[in-house]
């Protein structure tokens, strides 16, 4: 089922994924993490496990439309070293959201918008924009991001007031 992001939304039919990777080098991870998204993953994470016999290992999570199960099994199955997958059903929530401009002494720049209820509750900057022109004014990442969010709320009070 395809929603428009505009609107705030709940996504039923999706699994959550688990596949615990042992005996695998962990450099290996954002490989896998590229095809799962490039396969449908809607999200793709990590965390650090211990696991039987106090052997370290790595916990893959993949939330994925149930549609989607058979190809993300085949890479999960293919590109990893587990030998066993877990799904569990889930509904994610999803804010509304949109892209808006804002412009900084390096130009202009996107920031994400998040609505619940159709009130603004969370806003980011584009990362890659941002490390773009840090890179690019070799100026620091996090600096960029602060100027983002502070023209982006001044921006906000400007249209508020007007």
């Amino acid at each position: 089922m395809s929603f428009n992001h505009r609107d705030e939304h709940i996504d039923e039919n999706m699994l959550l994924i688990q596949a615990n990777l042992d005996d695998m080098n962990p450099e290996w991870v954002s490989y896998i993490m590229d095809k799962l998204f490039e396969a449908g993953a809607n999200d793709v994470y990590v965390v650090p496990i211990i696991m039987k016999k106090g052997r370290p290992g790595i916990m893959l999570n993949v939330l994925v439309e149930d549609g989607r199960l058979s190809d993300i099994e085949g890479i999960i199955f293919s590109e990893t070293t587990t030998l066993g997958i877990r799904y569990m059903h889930a509904s994610c929530h999803r804010l509304a959201r949109e892209f808006e401009r804002v412009e900084t002494q390096w130009g202009t720049m996107t920031v994400k918008v998040g609505y619940h209820g159709g009130k603004l509750v969370q806003f980011a900057p584009e990362f890659k924009e941002c490390e773009q022109i840090a890179k690019e004014y070799q100026v620091p990442l996090k600096l960029v991001y602060e100027e983002v969010r502070a023209s982006f709320r001044l921006q906000k009070i400007k249209n508020a007031s007007s």
